[in-house]
């Protein structure tokens, strides 16, 4: 008897131990050490105090489970797995953007950056590649998404260096 509830308190305890300790070693050594148990119970005290013993190990493993869930977030144990602090600004869409005019800095193939004002942007194009120096107008932001149109009519930057160069070598 004596054996039994040893075997059935190391095997809760080993049990207990996993949620601390993560790598199912100590937990199925305690799960082993339950099972013993209970075989042992099964051997030595007939099937009746076997079934009872069974039935009290089952039941002590779903209450257990249950207030695991229930109590380990908000003890201080389990406060030591939260990480509680913020990574980033937690509104991250940019509705202001939308409409505004700017400029591509880099190539737009489609992802890439754009001035607007004094801030620098990354963007991506509704598919079309944009050239730098190209100027472009906000049609949408969608979630971290900053979606850019190149603004009709107007001239992308190597456009104007090749019309400059024409200029002066017609001078």
């Amino acid at each position: 008897m004596t054996t039994i509830i040893l075997l059935l308190v190391v095997g809760a305890l080993l049990m207990l131990l996993e949620t601390l300790l993560p790598g199912l070693v100590a937990g199925t050594i305690g799960f082993l050490c339950l099972a013993g148990g209970v075989a042992l119970s099964f051997h030595r005290l007939g099937m009746e105090t076997g079934i009872v013993v069974l039935v009290c190990v089952l039941v002590g493993l779903m209450v257990g489970a249950l207030l695991w869930i229930w109590l380990l977030p908000r003890s201080w144990i389990g406060r030591m797995f939260v990480n509680d602090k913020k990574l980033g600004p937690s509104g991250v869409e940019r509705p202001e953007l939308v409409g505004k005019e700017g400029v591509a800095l880099t190539a737009l193939r489609p992802a890439g950056a754009a001035q607007f004002g004094k801030e620098r942007v990354d963007v991506v194009t509704e598919g079309e590649l944009i050239e730098p120096g190209t100027p472009v107008r906000v049609m949408g932001v969608e979630g971290l998404r900053v979606v850019v149109r190149a603004i009709p009519g107007s001239r992308s930057g190597s456009e104007n260096e090749s019309a400059t160069t024409q200029t002066k070598s017609v001078s």
